[in-house]
């Protein structure tokens, strides 16, 4: 909670989807997040799918497959795992 708030990213709970959205707008433009990043719905339905807390890198393929799922993060997080499926993905050594 103390890097939530070192980096101004504490709120309290979204009431709906639009206010959701802002915040999650919002981290991602002050905690500097360069990659596409989406909303879940408010039901968490692809959280309940994916089992995505705590924190979990995913690689999906075009059609929705699963390529890679790290393990929970932080300390889950392997950056060079994920590169290597990406380069899997793409057909490339």
């Amino acid at each position: 909670m103390q890097s939530n708030v070192r980096d101004n990213v504490l709120f309290r709970s979204p009431r709906d989807e639009e206010e959701r959205a802002s915040v999650a707008g919002t981290c991602v433009r002050r905690l500097g997040i360069k990659f596409p990043a989406v909303v879940d719905s408010f039901d968490n339905q692809v959280e309940n799918a994916y089992t995505g807390w705590p924190d979990r890198l995913y690689l999906i393929s075009s059609n929705g497959r699963v390529l890679y799922k790290s393990k929970p993060g932080p300390f889950g997080f392997h950056p060079d795992d994920l590169a290597a499926a990406m380069q899997k993905a793409v057909g490339k050594p």
